[in-house]
This record gives C-alpha cells, structure tokens and sequence, in this order.
C-alpha cells in the first residue's frame, strides 16, 4: 500500500503520527503545506515541514505540538535585549536546525533535499515532502489589506478578519517530483486547515489534477468538532468567510475531491448530509489526545481505504 497523506503543522501532525505507528516508511509519503514558509532573521523559516519533521522525531513540545520539547530562550532573551525581533519566537534547539537548512539550501540544495537530510539526522525514516521546492506564500486578504501568513497568525494572533486568502506563486510552481503520482493507493487530508493548510497544497499548478488522476480514494478528515476547531482559527475563519463551521461545510469544501470522510461521533448526525454530497461517510472519534488516539484513528483512516 502507497499512502500518500496531505499535511498542514500541529493537527495534521497528530494524524501523521498515527499513520506513521501504523505503516512502514514504504507504505507513507507525507506531503507538506509551504505556504506559511517565510524569511526571518535571515533565516528561511518552514513550520509545518519543520512541526511534522519533530512530531515524527517525537521531540516535539507535547505541551504546544510545535517547537522543541525541552526548550531554551537564550537566543531570544539576547535577541530582545538588543532591540531585535521578537515576534516569531524560535528556541535554541529549533535555531539551530534553521541555521542548518540555511547552510545546506547556500550550498545549493532544495527544500526537499534540505528537508531530508535533517529528518534523518532526527532519526525519522517516513518520507517528508515539502509540497513544492518552488516558493509559494499563503496571505490572508483582510478588509485592512493582505497580511503574509505568519504575520497573521504568530504576529497578529489571528485576530484580523479575514474575508479570503491567496497562494502567491502557486500558479508557477510544480508539485515536489518525488511524490509518487504513479503508484499511489489512497490519498488522506489529515485534519489541517482547509483554507490555509489544505488549499496551499491543493493550489500547487496540477496538483489536484494530479491527484484525481490517480484514481485512487481520498480520504479527508474533519479538523471541526461540534461547531469547534480542535486546533488553529478554523471555525473562526469559516465564521468570518460566512460559511457555518461545521463538519458539513468541511465536506462540502471537499466535495469533488474527496470521496471518503470522517466525522467525529459528536457530528455523527451530519453523516447523511456528508453523504448527499456524494462521499461515503465514516463516523469515529477524530479528538487526539494521546498517541492511542492517534493510532487508533490512523487505523480507522487505514481500514476505511482497504
């Protein structure tokens, strides 16, 4: 089996790690949003790749699901004594793989490769795909005016109103050529955003053509949980776009994509309306808050598509 799974950082993350108990490295390829990618500090920042890089490695911070478990703030504290910014918090730990990926990508290699090379030095074997080694960056279109993702999101605190996104070099860019288009048995949306980590992947030039064209089902499951986001501004972003936040309107963000999804069994009611939009529909407990949940629901995810 060739699963091939869509990822945005911490919620997609818990899914992947399930997967990742459950399949061997030759039966998984993770596919990563690079949208929210961004330069600081002279550094180029990639979070999700870096979010799902540790929570494989499993040294992600339990407490937050991004970042170093066990991590110091000296950097930081200089940084702020100095008048520098401070906005975009990065550990000693964590700033350490950046100065990594910065030396590896000046001496000429992709994101990819970059991306690669660090995962195995953390010991992690599943394959992690940024979605494209050509750049692409998510901005939230607010009534102020656009705002680069993180400053949105970390800077901000997602606290403008967002009434749209765009993906700034999705239309020129081409989906990572080590995704195994040819042989894939099943595609999982695992539970990110479906507005800015979903969609950042899906706008790469031909990815979802490329994807249905394998024939192969797609699974998605839903990151909304009775009307609730389980993690990130989800409902608050459906809210502020005029679409309800439910599980339903999830599907229907799906719909002609997906032919399978989940639901938890708090939305177990919405199973009907899923299926009217034309995928078969699964009812399960999605909430992960341990690593059995996050197996257990992988092997609900695995079941579903054998």
């Amino acid at each position: 089996m060739t699963v091939l799974a869509l990822t945005g950082g911490v919620g997609g993350a818990k899914l992947a790690l399930g997967l990742a108990k459950l399949l061997p490295p030759g039966d998984v390829v993770f596919v990563v949003n690079t949208g929210d990618d961004f330069e600081h500090l002279g550094l180029h920042i990639s979070p999700d790749v870096d979010t799902l890089t540790y929570t494989l490695a499993e040294v992600a911070n339990p407490a937050t699901g991004w970042g170093r478990q066990d991590e110091t703030w000296r950097f930081m504290e200089a940084l702020e004594r100095f008048g520098g910014e401070t906005w975009f918090r990065l550990g000693d730990a964590d700033l350490a793989l950046h100065l990594r990926r910065r030396t590896l990508m000046a001496e000429g290699l992709g994101l990819t490769a970059t991306t690669e090379l660090i995962a195995k030095s953390l010991g992690v074997r599943h394959p992690i795909l940024p979605m494209s080694d050509d750049p692409v960056r998510t901005r939230v279109l607010t009534p102020d005016g656009p705002l680069a993702f993180q400053h949105y999101f970390v800077r901000d605190r997602c606290k403008p109103t967002a009434v749209g996104f765009e993906f700034d070099g999705a239309a020129a860019a081409r989906p990572n050529p080590a995704i195994p288009f040819e042989s894939l048995e099943a595609v999982v949306i695992c539970p990110s955003n479906p507005y800015v980590s979903v969609d950042p992947i899906l706008a790469v030039n031909g990815m979802r053509e490329a994807l249905a064209a394998t024939g192969a089902p797609i699974v998605a499951v839903s990151p909304i949980v009775g009307g609730r986001a389980i993690k990130g501004p989800t409902a608050k972003m459906m809210r502020e776009l005029g679409v309800p936040a439910t599980t339903t309107e999830v599907a229907r963000h799906y719909a002609g994509l997906a032919s399978h999804f989940v639901v938890d069994e708090v939305d177990a009611e919405a199973a009907p309306d899923v299926g009217a939009l034309g995928m078969s529909t699964t009812v399960a407990q999605t909430v992960m808050t341990s690593l059995d949940d996050r197996v257990q629901l992988a092997k609900t995810v695995v079941d579903l598509i054998r």
